[in-house]
């Protein structure tokens, strides 16, 4: 059982930041929180969903190549959270993300969080 609840969405003006946060709750996380593989992917309407970046429990991160620079993963095991700052956004960030939870072979997925950059 895994449960994944996002925050921090919104509307911002190009160029701008914000800071996403997942927390992350059920007993997989109460017992395995440390080795459970977490990210953040995004989707936009009409696009299939995508990989925003991944971090691993020893800290090891992946970006996809349009957010390296500009966005940053962590993650606090200890609060069972994980966090993306995003900075520098631009309008093609605009989407829906979403926290990630890699549980052996299976992904559970938060509800979203919208995020819009204006122009």
């Amino acid at each position: 059982q895994v449960q994944l609840v996002e925050s921090g969405g919104g509307l911002v003006h190009a160029g701008g930041s914000l800071r996403l946060s997942c927390a992350a709750s059920g007993s997989i996380f109460s017992i395995f929180s440390i080795n459970i593989m977490m990210g953040w992917y995004r989707q936009a309407p009409g696009k299939q969903r995508e990989l925003v970046a991944t971090i691993t429990s020893g800290g090891s991160t992946n970006y996809a190549d349009s957010v390296k620079g500009r966005f940053t993963i962590s993650r606090d095991n200890a609060k069972k959270m994980v966090y993306l700052q995003m900075n520098s956004l631009k309008s093609e960030d605009t989407a829906v993300y979403y926290c990630n939870a890699l549980v052996r072979t299976t992904y559970y997925w938060g509800q979203g969080t919208q995020v819009t950059v204006s122009t």
